[in-house]
């Protein structure tokens, strides 16, 4: 059973850090690369970095700097963290946590919305 779940969003003052969580069990997940991605209101998901099935980190060029992408695998369950530091107005949206690369009919959680107070 496809299970898949971020966590961690909340309201934070610019400047400050936040770590968001992901569960996803499934093949799907453990036996691939595993993403997080951004929706800010009337954009598209934006994929933000990538960590291979090593672990291994890859940010998207433009979101190199301030976020962190760590993952744990334990039988056939993946926890993917986001660490976001110095928080800005422009991180507000609804962050994603899926396996890498999607496709289209993919299914996707519901997310877990971060919202940046000035």
């Amino acid at each position: 059973q496809v299970q898949l779940a971020e966590s961690g969003g909340g309201l934070v003052q610019v400047g400050g850090s936040l770590t968001l969580s992901c569960t996803a069990s499934g093949e799907a997940f453990s036996l691939n690369p595993m993403g997080w991605w951004r929706q800010r209101t009337r954009d598209a998901r934006e994929l933000i970095a990538v960590a291979t099935m090593n672990g291994s980190p890859n940010y998207v060029d433009s979101m190199k700097g301030r976020f962190t992408i760590s993952r744990e695998d334990a039988q056939n369950t993946v926890t993917l963290n986001l660490r976001i530091d110095n928080l800005q107005a422009e991180d507000t949206g609804v962050y994603y946590c899926n396996h890498w690369p999607t496709s289209k009919g993919d299914y996707w959680g519901r997310g877990t919305q971060v919202t940046v107070s000035s």
